[in-house]
């Protein structure tokens, strides 16, 4: 079987990390069972080629919709039309659980770590991050309000 194509891509760019992948390889196996080199590679190879394919057919159910981006919807549609429907389930739990620790992760959400603050470091963080973008909008000098200038003992 031939190698996809991707456009604008050679096949040096479209790969997995084979530490990684050699790595899943191992833990999925039973301890006493050694992969050859080549077989690893090869198992590797094939999972670029699953992911080129499910990529492909993510990209035409979108294109039917007339959508532009590429939603879960259309990558679990994709699965069922390239006959892998009995994975979709749990495809799908392993979406949920990702949403779910991408959500409590420090890049996660956008109100990620908001509930542990009270009102007062929360007024801090905010009043912070108002000087820091002040600063920056200034170039980096630093102008201080006129509510500050009032309370000063140089008048």
């Amino acid at each position: 079987m031939e190698a996809m194509e991707i456009v604008g891509k050679s096949k040096e760019d479209v790969t997995l990390p084979k530490a990684t992948m050699f790595k899943i390889i191992k833990d999925m196996l039973p301890k006493d069972v050694r992969v050859a080199r080549d077989a690893q590679d090869l198992l590797v190879e094939c999972c670029v080629e699953f992911i080129n394919l499910v990529s492909s057919e993510s990209n035409e159910v979108c294109s039917r919709e007339e959508k532009r981006t590429i939603a879960p919807e259309h990558v679990l549609k994709a699965l069922e039309v390239l006959g892998f429907g009995e994975y979709t389930e749990d495809v799908y739990a392993a979406y949920e659980q990702h949403k779910l620790e991408t959500l409590d992760s420090p890049k996660g959400g956008k109100l990620s770590g908001i509930a542990e603050m009270t009102e007062e470091e929360a007024a801090a963080e905010q009043q912070r991050m108002f000087a820091e973008a002040r600063a920056r909008m200034n170039g980096g000098v630093n102008i201080t309000k006129q509510s500050e200038l009032d309370g000063s003992s140089d008048s």
